[in-house]
């Protein structure tokens, strides 16, 4: 967050700002996140009304936040972060192809690509169970399901950073996240004697999960996941 930083020059152009005050308002918001100021860093003492009011809206609605942000990007029209194929990748699961209503379809994809990015970014673009860095096989798993909770969909705490593999076996409750953050797998696969199997996934059961830099899961999530979707 410094004024010579090139993507911050990049997009003070775009937003018609000079590099200075964007680097100003990016410490001002930081002074308000938890993740940092936890590390002993703080913001800047000039932080606004409006600089908290947007900060507990995103907390608050993250769907609501997804879109508004996705529709000012849109304003400006900067490519990058525009919605691709490969940003909205999920579990066929979490795409309502329900509706008629093209907007919605639209709405749900883009609030897809802020939650992808939102959770692989703060798992470092790394599977926490594996350490795998590939992003195209990296998913955004939602531990409570799209389907079942609306309010938390976009929650980036509602979701873990996996490799395709493990989003698979986590969605069908081969495995599980207890709340000392250390993987379960289910009993009833355990005695299975595939090299693979032992090797991907039983391998890992009791070993801890790398834990994001922020968005850590809400041990409401996990007990949920353990209870409604985990093979016991």
């Amino acid at each position: 967050m410094y004024y010579r930083n090139p993507a911050i020059i990049k997009y003070a152009g775009i937003i018609g700002r000079t590099p200075s005050a964007l680097a100003m308002k990016l410490v001002n918001i930081a002074s308000l996140d938890p993740a940092i100021t936890s590390t002993g860093r703080s913001g800047l003492k000039g932080v606004s009304a409006s600089d908290k009011a947007m900060w507990e809206e995103m907390q608050a609605d993250w769907d609501h936040f997804a879109n508004e942000m996705q529709q000012a990007v849109n304003s400006f029209e900067i490519p990058e972060l525009s919605m691709d194929v490969e940003d909205t990748i999920e579990s066929h699961q979490t795409i309502d192809y329900t509706g008629s209503n093209k907007t919605i379809q639209t709405t749900t994809r883009v609030g897809q690509n802020f939650f992808r990015r939102s959770v692989l970014s703060a798992y470092d673009y790394r599977c926490c169970i594996t350490g795998l860095t590939i992003p195209k096989l990296l998913v955004a798993s939602h531990i409570v399901p799209w389907r079942i909770d609306k309010t938390n969909r976009l929650n980036p705490s509602n979701g873990l950073c996996l490799s395709v593999l493990h989003d698979k076996a986590f969605d069908i409750g081969i495995l599980t996240i207890s709340d000392d953050m250390t993987i379960t797998v289910s009993k009833k696969c355990a005695d299975n004697d595939d090299p693979f199997f032992i090797s991907a996934l039983l391998s890992y059961d009791g070993k801890s999960i790398f834990l994001p830099k922020k968005f850590s899961p809400f041990a409401e999530f996990l007990s949920y996941h353990r209870e409604h979707i985990f093979e016991k």
